[in-house]
């Protein structure tokens, strides 16, 4: 969430930076802002006077009942009470106005880096590196919803009679595979220096906003209505809600965890042959990296973000390519973000298997997520996070890549983790 004061100061900048996330109710939104602001600044105005007023005559009220001026003193308790209702209708109305600006703020996206490139859609997002060999398969080769039947690893079928469509249950060797990749991804971040930690699933209301992902304007979270608990759509709620109404030191920084959970997504309006197989599911396997970082420090914890997410998939000899995403394609609470996406060659096309953001200090203000600085002034820390990795696309990757005519080859860092090195 934006501060309100560098609204109110950098308006213009703000409008710029919004323009590039082709926002089109920008400017009422901004300027709805910036009134109800004055508003709630007016009215504090206003009963803080009123507040000094009545305590002066409480004082003064004391000093003639000392005095023996009984009768003055009883004129001046009739103008205390007058106050004290003012006081209290203006703290209402305080406490409403507060609340329309903090609804407002809510509907305001984080302002994009000056790199971010602008744009409407993924179709302009830059391509800023390219790596690895794309294989030519054999004669024959099949999509990983064939792999996975012929194979008997992924059972779509079966995990839409058990649930529903976007619910797979994998099997056998494909378990394995599945199960080798987290723990993999973990010792990979364990090793790049980030405490692994363990996560609710179900997060309460509070953490929703703190993160970004409430209000849900897309309708894509699972709802708990009775108890009012959502299903994470990500660990990197859970994880960066750790340090919710927290006040970091200096020497804290920098905060680096990894956790792995199931995520949940309903992924409303989503359909047709792109979202076949593991290419989008409601529940899917992802290992997050989350990083609480000093405002001097972030971009450069961003960019060996992107290096560790690069190095591991270097390492699983799958051909990747980094995007640095547009104003029209970045997520709402994002400054900057770098999607990796793996080509699946049985497919022809791209997948995205990770995005690495720097959210900067829009998560911190929602999340009153502080430091004390050497001067012991508090400042807002930086917050980032990045997939690392998810699962169901790495896996589709592999599947579809790794195919031989004698069965599905696994890359050699997998086989001490899962056990076999040929799926046949």
């Amino acid at each position: 969430m934006l501060q309100v004061a560098f609204i109110r100061e950098n308006t213009e900048a703000v409008l710029k930076g919004l323009e590039k996330r082709n926002l089109k109710n920008a400017a009422d939104l901004v300027t709805k802002t910036i009134a109800a602001d004055e508003s709630r600044r007016a009215i504090q105005t206003e009963l803080d006077a009123v507040l000094a007023e009545s305590n002066k005559l409480s004082k003064d009220i004391g000093q003639l009942f000392k005095s023996g001026e009984r009768s003055k003193a009883e004129i001046l308790k009739k103008k205390t009470v007058l106050l004290k209702d003012k006081s209290k209708d203006l703290t209402e109305s305080l406490q409403n106005k507060a609340m329309e600006l903090q609804e407002l703020l809510y509907l305001i996206p984080n302002i994009p880096n000056e790199i971010v490139p602008a744009g409407t859609s993924e179709e302009d997002n830059l391509n800023i590196l390219q790596e690895g060999e794309i294989p030519v398969l054999h004669e024959g080769a099949l999509p990983h919803w064939e792999l996975a039947k012929k194979y008997d690893i992924i059972d779509f079928e079966l995990g839409n009679k058990i649930t529903g469509a976007g619910f797979p249950v994998y099997k056998g060797k494909g378990a394995k595979l599945q199960r080798a990749l987290i723990n993999y991804f973990l010792d990979k971040n364990n090793e790049g220096g980030y405490n692994e930690v363990q996560v609710p699933h179900l997060v309460n209301e509070a953490s929703g906003f703190g993160t970004g992902q409430l209000p849900d304007k897309e309708g894509q979270m699972y709802h708990d209505a009775q108890d009012n608990l959502y299903l994470i759509p990500t660990a990197e709620v859970p994880v960066t809600n750790i340090y919710r109404d927290v006040i970091l030191k200096e020497g804290d920084f920098p905060i680096l965890n990894t956790a792995y959970t199931p995520c949940f997504r309903r992924e409303a309006g989503s359909y047709g042959a792109h979202v076949r197989g593991l290419n989008r599911l409601h529940q899917f396997d992802k290992v997050e990296i989350v990083r609480i970082e000093h405002p001097t420090k972030s971009y450069q914890a961003l960019d060996s973000m992107v290096d560790h997410v690069k190095g591991i998939l270097k390492e699983l000899n799958l051909p990747f390519r980094i995007l640095r995403l547009c104003g029209g394609d970045i997520g709402f609470t994002a400054a900057l973000t770098y999607d990796f996406e793996v080509f699946s060659t049985a497919q022809d096309r791209w997948l995205e298997v990770s995005s690495v953001s720097n959210f900067e200090a829009f998560q911190a203000n929602r999340l009153k997520l502080r430091f004390k600085n050497n001067e012991g002034k508090s400042e807002l820390a930086h917050t980032l996070n990045g997939s690392s990795l998810a699962l169901p696309r790495i896996l589709a990757g592999l599947l579809e890549n790794c195919q031989t005519p004698e069965g599905i080859k696994i890359p050699i860092v997998l086989v001490p983790y899962c056990g076999f090195e040929l799926i046949n």
